[in-house]
């Protein structure tokens, strides 16, 4: 039976963290805050209102999703009887095309969000899911 490696998944936690901020900070911020609507004043506000709080919530769902990813993987490599990173690889993939690209699709269609707002989400779901896997597989 395979465990979880804690340590794995604690270093894809933060690197999901690490490539959010980078990813809606000064790789695509900018565009992000202006799709969503807000002004970079109030996003501003709202960092300031709640940001120690909002940080340390965003790096718990992000260790959460990397336990998650995780379990999954195992799942997989005992249902399958493969292992590696191509294993990973396709539970991350399947997971984001089954589950966030789907559920993100409320944010167009109901939210009245341009596409751009969608894709800069959702290619930071998929990067993200991609890294955990990889780096979980790699340590198992």
């Amino acid at each position: 039976m395979i465990e979880i490696n804690y340590l794995a998944v604690g270093v894809a936690g933060v690197v999901s963290f690490v490539l959010g901020g980078l990813w809606y900070g000064p790789v695509f911020g900018k565009t992000w805050i202006g799709l969503s609507g807000m002004t970079p004043e109030q996003m501003l506000g709202a960092k300031k209102k709640s940001m120690l709080k909002s940080y340390i919530l965003t790096f718990v769902g992000s260790l959460f999703m990397a336990g998650v990813m995780s379990q999954s993987i195992i799942y997989a490599v005992g249902f399958l009887q493969k292992s590696g990173l191509s294993v990973g690889v396709g539970i991350a993939f399947c997971s984001w095309l089954g589950f966030i690209a789907p559920v993100t699709l409320g944010k167009v269609l109901w939210e009245n969000k341009p596409w751009k707002f969608w894709l800069i989400d959702n290619g930071y779901y998929l990067i993200s899911l991609l890294l955990m896997a990889s780096i979980i597989t790699f340590w198992m």
